[in-house]
């Protein structure tokens, strides 16, 4: 039996127009979604105290729609787990560092953490990578200064750590940042011609994160997901000569019309071996 999973790139807390885009998915298709998730920039938004720990222009500080599900106005109709990326409500997001449910049905897996459900191990380490950060620790407390608004928003090595301790299968694999070097087992040219902009740090072998590809290599997930970048890229990442094992690796857009901000996959309950049922571009069309 699979289990039909939405994954989303960045929510920037379009959370009415994610589910929005599920129930067309599910309409169309046939199928019922049973888990949603978001590869960061989720901003939960609790209320407008929350917009002053977000770092990023004044100009895209907006609740958007986190606080109807908060307040319990709205219910997520299905269970969505979530990472962190560098636009977030981080004094929020403090609260529940190690993991746990900003809103219901709604889980936060913190700096760093694993999940298992309906059969299926989920990892997954929130942030971007920013090598002056990389090696301290965890200080940042709130209230945030402007200095720390932005750091607490990078990956850390201890995070990275911790979860390269786990054991066993990953089914999945998720982060904010692309894992550096990822654009070596997918359709690079394609992307340079998306996005020129990304050529210089390909060639320099810096768009990513080394966390993230340490991790790729070292627990190697069935599949990993990834945001941060807003577009659409796919990748398979072997991890022995025969290819007979592989990561397989989708990065999605963000809410906006015309992207391709979620997919829905099938996955066997016990492991994951799924392929792609459906896409959804921004507002089901």
């Amino acid at each position: 039996q699979n289990m039909h999973i939405a994954v989303v790139g960045c929510t920037h807390g379009e959370l009415d127009a994610v589910y929005d885009s599920v129930a067309k998915i599910e309409q169309t298709h046939g199928i019922k979604v049973e888990l949603v998730l978001c590869c960061g920039d989720f901003q939960a938004m609790r209320g407008i105290h929350d917009l002053r720990s977000m770092a990023c222009p004044d100009k895209y500080k907006s609740l958007c729609s986190f606080h109807h599900y908060h307040s319990g106005a709205k219910r997520a109709p299905v269970p969505t787990i979530f990472i962190g990326g560098n636009h977030e409500a981080s004094e929020h997001l403090f609260q529940i560092r190690y993991g746990g449910w900003a809103a219901p049905d709604m889980y936060y897996l913190g700096y760093a953490g694993c999940v298992r459900f309906g059969g299926l191990r989920i990892a997954g380490i929130s942030g971007i990578y920013k090598s002056h950060d990389y090696a301290k620790g965890r200080y940042e407390c709130p209230p945030l200064s402007d200095s720390d608004m932005r750091s607490i928003y990078h990956q850390r090595s201890i995070d990275t750590f911790r979860l390269a301790q786990l054991s066993g299968t990953i089914d999945i694999m998720m982060s904010h940042d692309w894992p550096v070097n990822v654009t070596d087992y997918g359709d690079a040219a394609r992307l340079v011609r998306e996005k020129p902009h990304f050529r210089d740090d390909m060639s320099k072998g810096e768009l990513g994160s080394p966390a993230g590809a340490h991790l790729l290599q070292t627990l190697k997930p069935s599949y990993y997901f990834a945001g941060h970048m807003h577009c659409r890229f796919a990748a398979v990442v072997p991890h022995d000569l025969e290819r007979k094992h592989a990561t397989r690796f989708l990065a999605l857009s963000k809410p906006v019309p015309g992207e391709h901000f979620l997919q829905v996959r099938a996955h066997a309950h016990a492991h994951a071996h799924a392929h792609a049922r459906a896409h959804a571009r921004a507002h089901g069309d």
